[in-house]
């Protein structure tokens, strides 16, 4: 947590050093800040609860907490992102115990410098870890298996970025990615030092990112996120991880979410793991 919190901190100092380093001079004619923000809010809910029904069934709730931040800059030069996706859920059939079903943080920084090309040089910063403590539940007992920040990923790149078409952002670079744990090491060991327990591990290798935000219809929207990361010592298997949501607004609050993740990670697992949710949220637009 000392380390998001730091994180934190330099982010925010950072982007007042570039608004006051790149923020064109005020004018009583120009009203529109280079800066635009966002934050919404998101409760998603499934249940379904039984009382002498005779078909037989159990009691079900899964419920899930969704927070959206977005800070960006575009000015005549430099494009600056910023987005924080955080979420966490659980699942309770039953009797049972609430069990987790979602759990996520995910902090993408991305500065690009305009040079008139069909792709600007960029460079990046991503940051994934979990927001809770993270558990198997295969056994009588919920075992856990990793952490706050146990794992956690960090990854640099820098390559270049298409962004000029309004629907899909996509970009190539040369990347860094560092791995932490602390007490869950198999994510950062190396097999091959035997006699020694590694809690950091330091990868490079190439990365890439694809964004795709389409409207369609009047009152449902796609975004989907796609990375790619492969290893320059391993260039035959890739990291992939791929977010894909659909919204159908219902009205100012409501709105119906489809979710559908695929994540293939062979140090996680073997198998490509595939996650996939339907429901009903409420939504709030904080700005």
């Amino acid at each position: 947590m000392k380390f998001i919190t730091s994180l934190f901190a330099l982010l925010i100092f950072g982007t007042t050093l570039f608004a006051q380093d790149n923020a064109p001079e005020a004018s009583a004619a120009d009203t529109v800040s280079p800066w635009q923000s966002k934050g919404v809010l998101g409760f998603n809910l499934s249940q379904m609860a039984f009382s002498d029904w005779s078909q037989g069934g159990d009691d079900a709730m899964t419920y899930t907490f969704t927070g959206n931040f977005g800070l960006d800059y575009t000015g005549k030069v430099w494009n600056f992102r910023n987005s924080l996706k955080i979420a966490y859920g659980q699942t309770r059939l039953g009797d049972d115990d609430f069990k987790t079903n979602d759990n996520e943080f995910y902090l993408e920084s991305v500065v690009s410098r305009k040079f008139g090309w069909v792709v600007d040089p960029f460079f990046s910063n991503i940051v994934r870890t979990q927001v809770a403590p993270g558990n198997e539940y295969s056994e009588s007992e919920p075992i856990k298996i990793s952490d706050i920040f146990d794992p956690g990923y960090i990854s640099q790149a820098i390559g270049f970025t298409y962004d000029k078409n309004k629907i899909i952002k996509t970009r190539l670079g040369v990347a860094l990615q560092e791995t932490f744990t602390s007490e869950f090491t198999k994510y950062s060991d190396d097999p091959e030092t035997l006699d020694e327990l590694e809690t950091f591990k330091l990868e490079t290798g190439l990365e890439s990112v694809t964004d795709v935000e389409y409207a369609f219809m009047d009152n449902m929207l796609l975004k989907s996120k796609l990375r790619l990361f492969t290893r320059f010592d391993d260039p035959a298997v890739w990291d992939v991880r791929w977010d894909n949501i659909i919204s159908a607004k219902i009205n100012k609050y409501f709105v119906v979410n489809l979710n559908f993740m695929v994540v293939y990670e062979k140090i996680q697992s073997l198998r490509t793991q595939i996650k996939e949710a339907l429901q009903l949220g409420v939504t709030y637009i904080l700005i």
